[in-house]
């Protein structure tokens, strides 16, 4: 690369520009286009709004020129059990900590928000092959939750493993586990992009309840708030369903202040 576009490129982004070059591959000069993305395509993965992030949180960048291929993270990037920091000669920088990758593609990517960032004002830039995007600043709470939405509901499983859904509904008394993003920090803490091997639960877990259709849960029902084992970044709630729970009902997560988009349902039947 040429010393007058190193140059640009840290005075424009900082030293941590030099973590985002340092693994890309060579590419003729007359193919590379900057890649495009603005702070408002810079979203939380599970909701798909451009709401607060926060640590650990699974985030998604639309764009364009973001990468020249589509790669997903595999058996093939994924060292020591660690998601990579690179795809396709593509990194993403969020205040100086190069983050993990899930996938890679021209308009978009899936990356992880690093566990060790604190809550306030962060700034991002994606480089792939020797160009960086814009600088863009997000704002990082303590907590952001989110639920998956598969089939019209939440992504939720029977304690079996099998998914919650219209044809196999959840019913009430029974303990069932909700797959959530953006519960923040845990104790003990975990390595960023690290796929989880045991249970940790979030520090904010006392802070956390599940309403239905508006009604909290009774605390005595979230049986685990925390980690969800094998994967990076995605957290669980095993909780168990309050008898009298309404057919299909909104489930919201609040931890703190924080709380989840509205309009997300669990499908539920009675006895």
């Amino acid at each position: 690369m040429a010393r007058s576009r190193l140059a640009s490129l840290i005075r424009s982004h900082g030293m941590a520009a030099i973590l985002a070059i340092a693994a890309t591959a060579a590419a003729p000069a007359q193919t590379l286009t900057n890649p495009s993305y603005s702070a408002q395509s810079v979203v939380h993965a599970a909701t798909q709004t451009a709401q607060a992030l926060a640590p650990n949180t699974i985030a998604t960048i639309y764009g364009t020129n973001l990468s020249f291929d589509t790669v997903a993270a595999g058996t093939s990037t994924v060292t020591d059990s660690t998601l990579p920091q690179s795809l396709d000669g593509v990194t993403v920088v969020v205040e100086g900590i190069t983050a993990n990758l899930f996938f890679v593609s021209p308009t978009q990517i899936n990356f992880l928000i690093p566990y060790l960032l604190a809550p306030g004002t962060v700034s991002l830039f994606v480089a792939h092959d020797s160009l960086a995007g814009p600088l863009v600043q997000l704002q990082l709470n303590s907590t952001a939750p989110g639920l998956f939405v598969y089939n019209g509901f939440i992504l939720a499983t029977h304690l079996n493993g099998s998914l919650i859904s219209a044809a196999a509904p959840a019913r009430p008394g029974e303990i069932i586990v909700v797959y959530v993003a953006g519960l923040g920090w845990t104790s003990p803490n975990t390595d960023a992009g690290r796929l989880v091997t045991s249970a940790a639960s979030i520090v904010l877990a006392a802070q956390t309840q599940v309403l239905l259709d508006g009604t909290a849960c009774p605390q005595s029902s979230l049986l685990y708030v925390g980690l969800a084992p094998g994967f990076a970044g995605l957290y669980q709630i095993n909780m168990i369903v309050p008898p009298m729970t309404p057919v299909n009902p909104e489930l919201r997560v609040q931890v703190g202040a924080q709380i989840s988009p509205p309009g997300t349902l669990l499908a539920l039947q009675p006895q």
